[in-house]
């Protein structure tokens, strides 16, 4: 969904990924900038800091600027999600699905942050709790996508599905991933998983390779409660939260999986679709060299 935000920001945290050389030294030029038009950075803070948590948001902030690719804002949208502040995404990265602005464009679209011309995407996330023997051990947010794995063994794992607690199935499969629609051009995607436009609300569930042909992608609905139990002969299975977390399951642990009352809610400037973007990155994905 996109809103008109029609209003000055003025307050904002500044996320920098320090292990991208061109986002630091981009950084600095970027402060100077925003300070000249007015603005005032009330804290910067290196993404590595949020993993593990060393970081203190200043409470005046009204809005986040990330300098990174997709997986900076990630790692961002996770922790800004509860307090409710929008994220501007530029990319100093490859694909950029989740960020806004590319460098050759980059002051001339921060201008319109300055009109208050521009737009919010609210964007659906779901959450995970992972029990084990009627106790809840953990629990997590995403963006993306939560991904049961079977972790570095080439055996398989059988994963058993429930929707509201009607069977779905138990897949013999490497994993499944449960997605929201802005996570279906990740993980899922490469997985075989359908592309769904992100401002709707449901969830996807994708098998990872899985051992038998009948085993397709299924999309529920938003208010559906995902239960996962998996079933593996060995201890190395994983839960990993929009690629970046990771959380050791013990076999016949059960993930619940379900919608969010949070959101993640993304600037955007330009006036382009879901379809125009997905069309341009797609194509520039294939015609990368590896």
């Amino acid at each position: 969904m996109r809103v008109l935000r029609g209003e000055f920001m003025k307050h904002i945290s500044l996320f920098v990924n320090t292990s991208k050389p061109k986002a630091v030294e981009l950084s600095k030029n970027l402060i100077n900038w925003l300070e000249e038009k007015d603005f005032k950075v009330v804290n910067s803070v290196a993404v590595e800091d949020l993993k593990v948590g060393e970081f203190n948001l200043d409470g005046s902030a009204e809005m986040a600027i990330c300098l990174g690719g997709d997986g900076t804002l990630l790692s961002v949208a996770r922790k800004l999600a509860p307090l409710n502040i929008p994220i501007l995404g530029i990319n100093v990265g490859h694909v950029g699905f989740l960020t806004e602005i590319e460098l050759k464009d980059l002051y001339r679209d921060l201008e319109f942050l300055k009109t208050g011309r521009f737009f919010l995407d609210k964007r659906m996330m779901i959450e995970a709790y992972v029990n084990r023997k009627d106790k809840v051990l953990s629990n997590f947010l995403a963006l993306n996508d939560v991904v049961v794995t079977k972790g570095p063994f080439a055996r398989l794992i059988r994963i058993k599905a429930t929707s509201n607690y009607s069977y779905i199935d138990t897949y013999p499969a490497d994993g499944l991933i449960v997605s929201t629609p802005t996570g279906s051009t990740a993980y899922s995607l490469s997985a075989g998983g359908p592309i769904v436009s992100p401002n709707m609300e449901l969830l996807i569930l994708t098998p990872i390779c899985p051992h038998t042909l009948q085993n397709r992608s299924i999309i529920v609905s938003k208010d559906d409660i995902i239960k996962v139990q998996v079933f593996a002969e060995h201890q190395e299975i994983m839960l990993t939260i929009d690629g970046q977390e990771g959380y050791k399951l013990m076999p016949y642990d059960e993930v619940i999986i379900k919608k969010s009352k949070y959101y993640t809610n993304l600037i955007r400037i330009k006036n382009r679709s879901f379809f125009d973007l997905l069309r341009k990155k797609l194509k520039e994905s294939d015609g990368r060299s590896i």
